[in-house]
């Protein structure tokens, strides 16, 4: 019995062509999309971003793109609000701090030593030296005039938006002070005067969590002059802020 033979097949294209034909689609797609990106609109950006992630399975591929960019645009919009609140209320408390700063060290002109105010990114800190605030070795504050300064500083706190903190840090000069009784040392003294202006501020009704203390005896000087390193700082910051870059340093962390 002869043996039935295979019909030719059609000729069909080469297989490298169809290949070819593939890698021409896949890099014009990859072309058009450097195009449409290289104008770095950040809201096309994103909804790039979330078409991906859509097609991917990241995201519910019921949810439109546009309810996606809505909702971005609305955290963007929420998260510039806040900052910007911040920063009002930072430049709001420097300017009135500022003024009654210098009506301060106006009335205290036979005084040498003066109030400062160092501003940087997101703070500012208030500079009294001790002699304003305390009598040697003391910590309690008596001096009516420098309560009411604080009573002024309270005010102005009070009235900004409650989004800044407060920390009061106490200093000294560097020198052999010892006592029996309170305060022992320069650590003592630092650290009970700062807890007499936080004392003070409470006081004239600041909410204690946005106050903190910290105390540093004579190891943190502010300069080579022994009498500029007798003082006491009053730093106002914005918290979130900071637990912001804390975040952003932990996230780099991560990735090492």
């Amino acid at each position: 019995m002869a043996k039935n033979k295979c019909p030719e097949c059609p000729r069909c294209l080469p297989g490298w062509l169809v290949q070819f034909g593939d890698l021409m689609s896949l890099l014009l797609t990859f072309f058009i999309l450097l195009l449409s990106m290289a104008v770095m609109d950040k809201t096309k950006v994103e909804e790039y971003f979330e078409i991906m992630k859509k097609a991917m399975g990241f995201l519910d591929s019921t949810t439109s793109v546009e309810t996606q960019s809505e909702a971005h645009s609305t955290q963007d919009n929420t998260s510039s609000d806040a900052e910007d609140t911040k920063e009002e209320g930072l430049e709001t408390a420097l300017e009135e701090i500022t003024e009654i700063m210098e009506e301060m060290n106006d009335s205290t002109s036979d005084n040498d030593e003066n109030m400062s105010i160092e501003k940087s990114k997101n703070e500012f800190i208030l500079d009294i030296p001790s002699t304003i605030l305390f009598d040697e070795n003391e910590y309690k504050v008596k001096n009516k005039a420098t309560k009411k300064f604080i009573t002024k500083i309270s005010r102005i706190i009070r009235t900004i938006p409650q989004t800044l903190h407060i920390e009061v840090s106490g200093h000294t000069q560097n020198n052999d002070f010892k006592s029996n009784s309170l305060p022992r040392n320069n650590w003592d003294l630092s650290a009970l005067r700062a807890i007499s202006v936080v004392q003070e501020l409470i006081k004239n009704k600041i909410n204690p969590s946005l106050l903190k203390i910290s105390a540093f005896s004579s190891f943190r000087p502010k300069s080579e002059i022994e009498s500029e390193n007798r003082r006491v700082e009053i730093r106002f910051f914005a918290q979130d802020s900071q637990e912001d870059i804390l975040e952003e340093e932990n996230f780099f962390d991560r990735l090492e």
